[in-house]
């Protein structure tokens, strides 16, 4: 019964969070929340560190610095990581498109060829008709020998 209280809590928690940054995102005040968690984040990262390892890191705000430095190198190379798959993501979208587009094309001009052979075809075959018919009329007006 205690591990379904624990489970029905965490989904309260979560619901809460994931409505918080709906309405963060639908306000446009992400990056204020953005600011905060990273804020927290390292503070609370340079007071851990601080405790855990008093000889690299002498005072509480020696941790901090430590903390708020790393995050924003994992800030940076997340950063980029991002542009650069939002920068292939909608050069794929670009090239796609114009593919798509040129593929369009060329079908449209192979069925205007495929019309094309096809009226010349019917026109061979109506004018061998023609041919076959005044043939067969020649052959009926000739005499036997």
């Amino acid at each position: 019964m205690t591990s379904d209280r624990r489970a029905g809590s965490e989904t309260r928690v979560e619901d809460r969070i994931r409505r918080r940054a709906g309405k963060a995102v639908a306000s446009r005040r992400v990056f204020g929340y953005l600011a905060a968690v990273t804020a927290i984040v390292g503070i609370g990262a340079g007071i851990l560190v601080r405790f855990i390892d008093h000889k690299d890191f002498a005072t509480v705000g020696d941790g901090i610095w430590w903390a708020i430095v790393t995050l924003g190198s994992v800030v940076i190379v997340v950063g980029v990581t991002f542009v650069a798959f939002l920068t292939a993501t909608v050069t794929s979208t670009f090239v796609s498109a114009g593919q798509d587009e040129r593929s369009a094309e060329a079908d449209s001009a192979r069925a205007s060829r495929e019309a094309d052979t096809r009226a010349m075809l019917q026109e061979l075959l109506d004018r061998t008709a023609v041919i076959e018919t005044g043939l067969e009329a020649l052959s009926a007006d000739r005499p036997e020998s």
